[in-house]
C-alpha cells in the first residue's frame, strides 16, 4: 500500500512527495497510538487479558460482561523496557490467547499521544497494519488494509498541511484546518476507493473547492421530504446535486449519469460529504459510498424521511430550555429511485448553513480544537487553526464555560428525551469576541435516540422518525450521550489542554464534574434526571469500541466496551 500511495503522490502532485514521505513516521505513530487504546480498552476477541479488561469476553457481549473499572493491572513480562509514558509511569502489557505478550506504554483512554513503538515479545513494530497482521487477532483481515490506508491518508494530510495560515476566518475555514479526523479510531484517515489523487481534489483539510454535479430524475419516483427548492427542479424532475466521485464510482452501475456536470461550487466541510455551496446557501449533504473511517457515506431512504421531522423536534426541545442551543436544522431531503427502489446511494439533504444559526462571533467544530500531540522525533505537528489563544492562555477558564454550555444543553435535552451524539463533529461552538464559548450549535442528526416514554412524561408528541432511533433504555440513551461528550470531546480537549500532566488533567476533570452537577441542579427533579445524575457519576462510561465494530463478522451498528470514568476515578 505504502509504495503504491507514493507511486501515485509521485505521479499527481511530485511537490508533496518529500513531504509525505517525512511525515509517515509520524503517521504512523498516531495510528499506532489509536490502535494501542483498542488494544487496552476494547472487548477483542484473542486478547486474553489486558489493563483496561479484566474479565475478557467476545467481542459484542453484553456490557456488564466487559466490565473494567477497578480491576487490577496486569504484570508487566520481562524483556526490553517500553519508551516511557506520557508522565513516566511505566508500561502496560496485553496477553494474547496464544500466551505472547504485547507491551507498550501505559496510557488512559482519551490520551492523545501516539506511539512510536509497541514490543510483540522481543520485537518492536512501529507500522500498525503490520503490528495488527503480526497478532493474528481473529476477523482482522480486513482491518489491516484499513490501517494501511489510514496511515498513507494521514500522511498525507500532514503533508499538504499549510503549517501558518493567515486566512483562517469563515467556518470552513476552521473545519477545513482539522487535519487528523477522530482522536480516537484506529481508522481515523481510511479512505478505501479514494485515490490520492481524488483525496487531493475532495478531502477537506486539502482546502479544495468540489464542484457538485445534477442529476434529473422523475419527482414522481422520488422520496421527498419538506418543501424542495424550485432551484432544484424542472419541470417533473428534480435536480439531485450529488458529489462528483458519486458520479465517477457509482452513478454508472445505476444506469444515470449527470444532468448538469459541475453545477454548484462548494466548500466540503469535516464530514467530507457535507458541503457548503460558495453561494451562502443550504448545506449539501450528499451520498458518498464509500467506507471513511469505518461507515459507507451513503444516505438511508430511513434518514431522508426523519430529517425534518427530527429537526423540528429538536428546534422544539431547546426552545422549551430557553433556546441556548441551536439546531443546524435539515430543510429538505430527497431520495431518487434507482432498480426499482428508492437509493442510498443518489440520496441528498439539505440543510441551514452555519451563518443562518450562529449569528456574529467566530464558528468552529468542537473537533478542531483536538489535535494529536507530536511523538518525539517525529515531524512537527502544529495545533489546528481553530485552537485560539485564549484556550491555550486560559484553558480552565474556557474549558468552564463550554462545559456549563454543552452539559446545561445536552443534559436537559436527556431529561426531556433526545438523547444526542455529542462528539467534537457533530458540536459547533460559537465564541465571544474574547475567544471564549457563547452558545453551541448541534447538526448531524441522524445519530440521535429518542425516549417514547420521556418524551409523552413531557407532553411532547413522538415525531414519525424510524425504529432505529426510539429506545427508552437508559443505557442506551446515557451510552450516547456521555460516550461521544465525555469520552470522546471532554477526553480529548483536557489531553489537548494539559499534555499528559495528570495533576493538570485531574482539575479539569472536576472542572467538567462541576458544571454537569450544576445542570443537573438546574433539571427539575424526578426520577429520569436522577438516573441520568447516577449513571454520569457512576464508576464507568460506556463508549463505542471503534476496532471491535470494524471487525469481520460484527453484527451491524455501533459496539461498545466501559472504560473508569474520569468524572469519578482518580487519576
Amino acid at each position: 500500500m505504502a509504495d503504491a500511495f507514493a507511486a501515485e503522490l509521485a505521479a499527481v502532485r511530485p511537490d508533496l512527495s518529500a513531504a509525505y514521505a517525512a511525515a509517515l513516521p509520524g503517521a504512523q505513530a498516531a495510528v499506532l497510538g489509536r490502535l494501542w487504546r483498542s488494544l487496552l480498552y476494547e472487548p477483542l476477541p484473542g486478547v486474553a487479558a489486558s489493563p483496561g479488561l479484566p474479565c475478557p469476553g467476545p467481542a459484542g457481549a453484553p456490557l456488564d460482561q466487559t466490565e473494567r473499572a477497578g480491576a487490577p493491572p496486569v504484570p508487566a513480562a520481562p524483556g526490553p523496557a517500553a519508551p516511557p509514558g506520557p508522565t513516566g509511569r511505566g508500561e502496560a502489557v496485553v496477553l494474547l490467547c496464544d500466551g505472547r505478550r504485547l507491551t507498550g506504554r501505559a496510557r488512559l483512554p482519551y490520551d492523545l499521544c501516539g506511539e512510536s513503538a509497541l514490543w510483540l515479545d522481543d520485537r518492536p513494530w512501529t507500522h500498525p497494519a503490520e503490528l495488527l497482521a503480526a497478532l493474528r487477532l481473529p476477523g482482522t483481515g480486513r482491518l489491516v488494509e484499513d490501517l494501511d490506508n489510514s496511515v498513507a491518508s494521514l500522511a498525507l494530510s500532514r503533508a499538504n498541511a499549510t503549517a501558518a495560515r493567515t486566512d483562517i476566518s469563515t467556518p470552513e475555514d476552521y473545519e477545513q484546518s482539522v487535519v487528523d479526523g477522530h482522536p480516537y479510531h484506529p481508522c481515523c484517515r481510511n479512505r478505501p476507493g479514494v485515490s490520492v489523487a481524488e483525496q487531493l481534489a475532495y478531502m477537506p483539510e486539502h482546502r479544495p473547492m468540489v464542484t457538485l454535479d445534477l442529476v434529473a430524475v422523475p419527482a414522481a419516483d422520488c422520496l421527498v421530504s419538506g418543501a424542495w427548492p424550485a432551484a432544484l427542479t424542472d419541470g417533473d424532475r428534480l435536480l439531485l446535486p450529488v458529489h462528483p466521485w458519486q458520479t465517477r464510482h457509482v452513478l454508472p452501475a445505476l444506469g444515470l449519469r449527470p444532468y448538469v456536470t459541475g453545477a454548484i461550487p462548494a466548500r466540503p466541510l469535516m464530514s467530507v460529504r457535507t458541503l457548503a455551496p460558495l453561494d451562502g446557501g443550504p448545506h449539501l449533504k450528499t451520498a458518498f459510498s464509500t467506507r471513511m473511517t469505518s461507515d459507507v457515506r451513503d444516505i438511508s431512504p430511513g434518514s431522508i424521511r426523519d430529517c425534518v421531522a427530527l429537526s423540528h423536534l429538536l428546534t422544539e426541545l431547546s426552545t422549551r430550555l430557553g433556546g441556548r442551543l441551536r439546531v443546524a436544522r435539515y430543510l429538505a431531503g430527497a431520495a431518487a429511485a434507482a432498480k426499482g427502489e428508492h437509493s442510498a446511494d443518489l440520496s441528498v439533504m439539505l440543510r441551514e448553513p452555519t451563518s443562518a444559526v450562529a449569528g456574529s462571533g467566530t464558528v468552529l467544530p468542537v473537533a478542531g480544537s483536538a489535535t494529536v500531540l507530536p511523538v518525539a522525533g517525529s515531524a512537527t505537528v502544529l495545533p489546528v487553526a481553530a485552537v485560539t489563544r485564549e484556550m491555550i492562555g486560559n484553558p480552565a477558564g474556557w474549558l468552564a464555560a463550554f462545559a456549563r454550555l454543552a452539559l446545561t444543553d445536552a443534559l436537559g435535552l436527556l431529561a426531556l428525551g433526545a438523547a444526542l451524539e455529542a462528539h467534537g463533529q457533530n458540536l459547533l461552538v460559537v465564541l465571544d469576541g474574547d475567544g471564549r464559548p457563547s452558545r453551541l450549535i448541534y447538526r448531524d442528526l441522524a445519530d440521535v435516540r429518542l425516549s417514547p416514554a420521556r418524551l409523552a412524561r413531557n407532553g411532547v408528541e413522538v415525531p414519525p422518525v424510524s425504529a432505529r432511533l426510539l429506545s427508552d433504555d437508559p443505557g442506551v440513551l446515557h451510552a450516547k450521550l456521555f460516550g461521544s461528550l465525555i469520552g470522546t470531546t471532554f477526553g480529548s480537549l483536557i489531553s489537548l489542554f494539559c499534555r499528559g500532566e495528570r495533576a493538570e488533567e485531574s482539575r479539569l476533570w472536576a472542572v467538567v464534574a462541576a458544571a454537569a452537577r450544576e445542570a443537573f441542579d438546574g433539571l427539575p427533579r424526578g426520577p429520569d434526571a436522577r438516573a441520568d445524575r447516577n449513571a454520569l457519576f457512576g464508576p464507568h462510561i460506556t463508549v463505542k469500541a471503534h476496532l471491535v465494530a470494524q471487525l469481520e463478522g460484527a453484527p451491524p451498528g455501533d459496539s461498545w466496551t466501559r472504560l473508569p470514568n474520569p468524572l469519578t476515578t482518580p487519576i
